[in-house]
């Protein structure tokens, strides 16, 4: 209502700004001056073009300045997208390059994997499975897992426990002297996609080679062991053979007056030699019921004293020299704890170390007037029992010190590195193997020979 208004008023005006415009153009007469008004009309027409002449310009200057603003925007948007474009293809070309990259890892592992969602159906399945079941993947996917392998050793529970739990799984199956696999199963979670990879490794070459050194590892240490025992017992057996022999002389060329004297003192001498050779074997026989599934808990210094304590029966009459001779010194550590061990096994280990520095303290390394000593250390070193067992007698070679732990091998020739009665590879087996544990020594003339054996308390 309001515009309706406003234009009537608006014509009010004109009409009436009209009539006086025209009322300039007229002659005192009363008529009108067309040329005048026509010469104005003219004027003001031209003035209206100019203007509108004027607006159009500036319109088609706008129009052109926006014209180069929408084409350098064009411009710039088409070098934006090539760029992302080209971003984008470059992307696209390291992911495919990164996927056939882990693709390539995938399968040329030379360990089965197979891949399973949580419905326990195929979703990868490598090289080395195509060529160990003889399925390509493309025969498999979707699959259940005991339809494309029908021959994996594992149940539907395990693999749904593998799933619920979260807990990586590792199992070994093996048919004795056939083969042997070491199985791997971890839940692998992937967006909202939960899975489970299957790793299957032959490790039957790698068994059998370590079955093998195994074996021979621990034939050759019952050969050393063997050995050893052969040369404790022969020392005893040559000296009631060497007694015998002269009693025999004796009693040829000797009246009987004091032949009954002669006689008990040679019997008692036999009768110790046969106590030696039966300690001896009584040690075998402990050795052989040593070894239980379940080690027992017991203090370190009480298995080297019954060791030293069986060393003194044992270990007579070498090169003039009785165990009993050897001053034994102790350090034993007051918060030494007690250590859960095979108590036998650890028995002939030291008893095997106080044998080999025994046989080095020979009466012509030693000073004149001077007593073989042997000192034992036992002390407590973190989580760790350590034991150190030194003397000052015949020090190891280099070559010795090498292979004073290794297995007794004769060779061709008969040489020896390190005479029998000194090797210790069969206590070093009881250490490393059975304890967990760890083995060595160290040999200088000026510093003399110490044995360390490190025992694990965790």
């Amino acid at each position: 209502m309001k515009r309706v208004l406003g234009l009537f008023a608006l014509l009010s005006v004109s009409v009436s700004a009209y009539a006086d415009i025209f009322a300039v153009f007229r002659y005192e007469d009363g008529r009108t001056n067309w040329q005048y008004i026509a010469n104005t009309s003219a004027s003001l027409l031209i003035i209206i073009l100019l203007i509108v002449m004027g607006f159009l310009i500036r319109a088609h200057l706008r129009a052109r300045r926006s014209n180069r603003a929408l084409t350098e925007i064009k411009a710039t948007l088409e070098e934006r997208v090539a760029q992302r474009t080209q971003v984008l293809q470059e992307t696209a070309e390291q992911l495919r390059k990164r996927e056939a990259y882990i693709a390539s890892i995938v399968n040329s592992m030379p360990v089965m994997l197979v891949g399973i969602n949580d419905k326990l159906k195929v979703t990868q399945w490598n090289k080395t499975a195509e060529e160990f079941t003889g399925r390509p993947y493309a025969d498999v996917v979707g699959e259940n897992l005991w339809q494309a392998y029908p021959g994996i050793t594992l149940t539907e529970e395990q693999v749904n426990d593998v799933l619920e739990r979260g807990e990586t799984l590792q199992l070994k199956h093996s048919q004795r002297g056939q083969y042997t696999y070491d199985i791997t199963l971890y839940r692998l979670k992937h967006n909202d996609e939960t899975g489970i990879v299957i790793l299957i490794s032959d490790v039957t070459k790698q068994v059998n080679a370590e079955n093998k050194v195994a074996e021979r590892d621990k034939l050759s240490a019952l050969g050393e062991l063997a050995s050893a025992m052969a040369y404790d017992i022969s020392r005893p057996i040559d000296a009631i053979l060497q007694r015998v022999d002269r009693s025999r002389e004796r009693l040829d060329s000797s009246d009987l007056g004091d032949v009954k004297t002669f006689l008990l003192r040679e019997v008692d001498v036999v009768g110790q030699s046969a106590r030696q050779a039966n300690t001896i074997v009584q040690n075998l026989l402990d050795l052989s019921r040593g070894h239980r599934d379940v080690k027992q808990t017991a203090a370190i210094p009480d298995i080297v004293e019954r060791s030293i304590e069986l060393a003194s029966k044992l270990l007579v009459d070498v090169d003039g020299l009785d165990f009993t001779d050897v001053d034994i010194r102790r350090d034993y550590g007051s918060d030494v704890p007690e250590l859960a061990c095979y108590p036998n096994e650890l028995q002939q280990v030291f008893l095997r170390v106080l044998r080999s520095a025994f046989y080095a303290l020979k009466t012509d390394s030693l000073a004149e007037g001077q007593r073989p000593q042997i000192k034992i250390g036992i002390g407590k070193f973190f989580d760790s029992i350590w034991i150190k067992i030194e003397h000052k007698g015949q020090v190891l070679s280099e070559q010795a010190q090498v292979c004073i732990f290794e297995p007794f091998f004769a060779s061709a020739d008969g040489a020896e590195a390190c005479p029998v009665e000194q090797r210790l590879s069969y206590p070093y087996f009881i250490v490393t193997e059975h304890h967990r544990g760890h083995m060595s020594v160290t040999s200088d003339e000026s510093l003399g020979t110490t044995f360390n054996i490190q025992l694990s308390l965790v």
